[in-house]
């Protein structure tokens, strides 16, 4: 059964270059372990909620933009094999640090429910 892995992140708007660069060296290594699609959202047209939303969810600061991004991979089987193997691979240090604050980025794991296409 196909598995996603979830992310949001708070992005600065000056570093979109520098995001896009660090998510295309990221995706060679996840593509390399199995996952089979990345998908990394720019934020343009996010609203400030009352009680939640997205910049609430990472305490979203002037000058940033919410990134919502997805990686599809074959089966969790797949995708926690490959995390591990990935902790070692040292082209995950290369990348150096990160565009974004991650301590403010969440993520987590989902099995699909619905799936509809056109």
């Amino acid at each position: 059964m196909p598995y996603t892995q979830g992310f949001l992140a708070a992005v600065p708007v000056a570093k979109k270059d520098a995001f896009r660069a660090h998510a295309l060296a990221a995706w060679a290594v996840f593509k390399d372990y199995g996952c089979l699609e990345v998908r990394e959202n720019w934020g343009v047209d996010i609203e400030e909620g009352k009680v939640t939303s997205f910049p609430m969810a990472v305490k979203l600061e002037p000058g940033e933009t919410v990134v919502l991004s997805w990686l599809l991979w074959p089966d969790r089987a797949t995708c926690d094999a490959a995390w591990e193997k990935m902790m070692e691979d040292p082209r995950m240090e290369d990348m150096g640090n990160m565009p974004f604050d991650g301590m403010r980025m969440m993520y987590g794991g989902f099995e699909p429910l619905v799936h509809e296409t056109a």
